[in-house]
């Protein structure tokens, strides 16, 4: 038997993507038809169950269905609990359903502004930019000049382990004719800032289904939604939304890749051997593979949990002041 390396080492870092929330405060359904407070403690349950230790948790918007502050409320108390379980950080991105004061104060404890929100997350050498494409009152996306401008004075410095932007609207073809009508408009103007800087994934939602696509030469992974999703198994153009197919994204960052992996809701009839995680080791052992460990990590200095990190340009800076 010859020893073997694995081609890639273990990730240097390792998040979650979930997106599309939608709750609403108090009781009852959404649209009458769907329990979206019941789908996400479904998937929460279930990622505690698998024993994954991300080191933060990215939602890409439409966190309320309605931007009520009792739903962002609901939103902590699901949330926070879980999140501090695994020791994970946590990181909110608006969405064209989310109302920015209920937001700024509900989740950052923030003075209510309308102003974009906008900020910069370090989580051990790994940069998160969060990107407000929401444009109030409508269902479109939109970043404006100057969020352009704070956004490409951030990329002039590289970060240790490169950056991910994450924003609500992606910048994706629309391959369902009605999504042109709440699509990020402006796309070159993003992809003239992006180039030759060192974003390395861009991560989304707003469709309710997951793809990927390239954009300004990074790649683009758009999770589905937590509540209810968007069926593609239906004549062209048409559109329905369903009760299933609900999931969430695995994001694994390697030196020189980034994977991004989708989880259905549910588990199922095993098919097959199931092959628990000592006996996986021992078939690796014996086959003499060795997988080699992560980079070092750049570990971000300690702050309490939870709290936004860093600076919010949509209070001081360049976008303005309060």
């Amino acid at each position: 038997m010859d020893a073997r390396t694995a081609e890639h080492p273990r990730p240097d870092h390792f998040i979650l993507h979930l997106s599309d929330t939608h709750l609403i405060a108090g009781d009852g359904d959404l649209y009458g038809d769907v329990d979206s407070e019941s789908r996400l403690r479904q998937i929460l349950g279930e990622l505690e169950e698998s024993g994954a230790r991300p080191e933060a948790i990215v939602f890409t918007g439409d966190l309320a269905d309605k931007g009520e502050a009792g739903a962002y409320r609901k939103l902590r108390l699901l949330i926070e609990p879980v999140a501090a379980r695994l020791g994970a950080q946590v990181i909110w991105a608006m969405g064209n359903h989310d109302d920015r004061s209920a937001f700024r104060e509900e989740l950052f404890g923030q003075i209510p502004s309308q102003r974009p929100v906008d900020l910069v997350y370090d989580v051990n050498g790994l940069r998160i930019i969060t990107l407000d494409t929401t444009v109030p009152g409508s269902h479109y996306g939109e970043l404006t000049g100057d969020q352009l401008d704070w956004l490409a004075e951030e990329l002039a410095t590289d970060a240790p382990d490169g950056t991910i932007l994450a924003m609500h609207h992606p910048p994706v073809p629309s391959i369902k004719d009605l999504t042109v009508l709440v699509e990020l408009r402006d796309q070159p103007a993003l992809a003239e800032v992006i180039e030759g800087s060192d974003v390395r994934s861009i991560i989304a939602g707003h469709l309710h289904f997951s793809t990927n696509a390239m954009f300004a030469g990074v790649p683009v992974s758009v999770a589905s939604a937590t509540c209810y999703t968007a069926d593609l198994n239906l004549p062209v153009d048409a559109t329905r939304g369903q009760d299933g197919a609900q999931s969430y994204n695995l994001v694994h960052v390697y030196p020189d890749t980034v994977v991004n992996s989708v989880v259905p809701i549910g588990s199922f009839r095993t098919v097959g051997e199931y092959v628990g995680p000592e006996a996986v080791a021992a078939r690796l052992a014996a086959a003499g593979v060795t997988i080699p460990a992560s980079r070092p990590r750049h570990r971000a200095e300690p702050a309490e949990p939870l709290l936004p990190p860093t600076r919010d340009l949509s209070l001081t800076g360049p976008i303005g002041t309060l």
